[in-house]
C-alpha cells in the first residue's frame, strides 16, 4: 500500500519554501517512527539553498493512507524568519494534498475487440450496399466504438478499425495524463492560510495536530 503527498509553498514568500523543507523532514521522521517508508519522488528547489517550492513524497507501508490523511491540509511551520532581521512574523503556511502520480494505461489487445461486419450508406455503388464490407469495432474494456467503411474490402476496413481504436485509446490516456498534471499544479493555488491541521516548530518534539472547531 502506498500513496503520494504533495507539499507546496503555493505562492508564498521564501520562508514558505523553508517551511516546506522543514515540514518534509518532519513528515519523513514521523513516518519512519510509525514503520512507514518514504521516498521523495520530486522536489522543486526554492530561491534559497536547502529550500523547496514543493516536495512530492511517496509513503509506503501498512496504514500509509491513514498517515497521509493526518498530514493533509494546511500545515504551519512556526519559527522566526532566518532572513528577516527584527520581523515578528513566525507563522509560515504550506499545503499538503494527496495526488495521483501514475495514470493507468489502457491495455490494447485484439482479443478485446469485438468485430462486427455491417453495411453503411453513402457512395460506393451497389457492391457496398449488397455486401457487408464495413466494420463496427468495439473495444470491450473501454467501450470505445468505431465504424470504418472507407475501403471496399472487409479485411482492410478491419485493419483500419483496429488502428483507429488503438489511436483513440492512446489519445485518451494522454488526455488523462494532462488532466492529472493540471490537477497537481492546481494544488499550488489551493493554499489556505490559517486554521492549520498541524503546527510544527523547530526541535525534536512535534506539536499535536489541532482539532477543527476548537
Amino acid at each position: 500500500m502506498s500513496t503520494h503527498l504533495l507539499l507546496s509553498a503555493g505562492r508564498g514568500p521564501q520562508e514558505c519554501s523553508w517551511a516546506v523543507a522543514e515540514l518534509s523532514l518532519r513528515l519523513e521522521a514521523d513516518a519512519t517512527g510509525r514503520g512507514l517508508r518514504t521516498e521523495r519522488v520530486q522536489a522543486v528547489p526554492g530561491d534559497r539553498p536547502e529550500t523547496y517550492r514543493s516536495v512530492l513524497v511517496r509513503i509506503s507501508g501498512t496504514g500509509a493512507e491513514e498517515f497521509a490523511a493526518s498530514w493533509t491540509g494546511t500545515l504551519c511551520w512556526q519559527a522566526l524568519s532566518p532572513w528577516r532581521t527584527g520581523a515578528s512574523r513566525k507563522n509560515w503556511y504550506v499545503t499538503a494534498q494527496p495526488c495521483q502520480v501514475d495514470v493507468p494505461r489502457t491495455a490494447f489487445a485484439e482479443a478485446d475487440v469485438d468485430i462486427v461486419p455491417c453495411r453503411t450508406g453513402g457512395p460506393g455503388g451497389q457492391h457496398r450496399n449488397k455486401v457487408s464490407t464495413a466494420v463496427r469495432a468495439t473495444h470491450v474494456p473501454s467501450g470505445l466504438v468505431v465504424v470504418v467503411d472507407t475501403e471496399r474490402q472487409f479485411g482492410l476496413n478491419r485493419s483500419l478499425a483496429l488502428k483507429l481504436l488503438r489511436q483513440r485509446i492512446e489519445q485518451g490516456d494522454a488526455a488523462a495524463e494532462r488532466a492529472m498534471t493540471t490537477e497537481r499544479w492546481q494544488v499550488h493555488d489551493d493554499l489556505v492560510r490559517g486554521n492549520p491541521v498541524r503546527v510544527e516548530r523547530p526541535g525534536p518534539a512535534a506539536v499535536a495536530p489541532r482539532r477543527r472547531g476548537r
